[in-house]
């Protein structure tokens, strides 16, 4: 190759670059007009699997639990990841606290957070879980596959994740996915 060929492909390399970034982001638009684009909708290598098996130690006054504890009730429920630290555990209190007072079953999982902590931001945003267990060393969050917190897992009664929702809840996204899942799955 001669070195006014590779001149001009190192000059038409940004555009090339450019025409691929200006696709994917057109594709992207499209997707969000269309409905079908989530953001909170990742993809999990637990879609369809069983639970993780886990066994945490609680959160004073509370006792840990483990996988076989999330499905004894036979009722499909919830796992919530969240940290005291965290802004949008923080937004989304409210909206967990009106899923536990509807009845629906919420296991709590303080992630990478002090005992303490733990127990200052229960006490002012409401505790709306079940069990609290302390997942201090994040392994657990490993084998969920967590990308941060907030993060909620939908179980089925069986113990298979059917939803992985990333990101803090709000009164939408429990009417839009969450309640009618839940009520598939009840």
């Amino acid at each position: 190759m001669d070195a006014t060929t590779r001149r001009r492909l190192l000059m038409a390399a940004p555009l090339g670059i450019a025409a691929v970034g200006s696709g994917l982001f057109w594709t992207l638009l499209a997707r969000m007009q269309q409905g079908t684009y989530d953001p909170h909708a990742l993809k999990s290598m637990l879609i369809g699997k069983p639970l993780p098996t886990f066994s945490l130690p609680g959160q004073p006054p509370s006792a840990g639990f483990a996988n076989t504890d999330v499905t004894a009730g036979k009722l499909p429920a919830l796992v919530n990841f969240f940290a005291s630290w965290c802004v949008p555990c923080i937004e989304e209190s409210p909206t967990l606290m009106a899923l536990q007072a509807k009845g629906v079953p919420i296991w709590g999982i303080a992630y990478k957070d002090s005992v303490a902590a733990t127990t200052r931001f229960l006490n002012t945003r409401g505790n709306p879980y079940l069990r609290v267990a302390r997942d201090a060393d994040g392994r657990t969050a490993i084998n969920f596959g967590l990308y941060g917190v907030p993060e909620t897992y939908v179980v089925d009664r069986t113990g298979i994740v059917r939803l992985r929702y990333a990101g803090g809840l709000s009164e939408d996204s429990v009417r839009n996915t969450l309640a009618p899942l839940l009520a598939k799955l009840a």
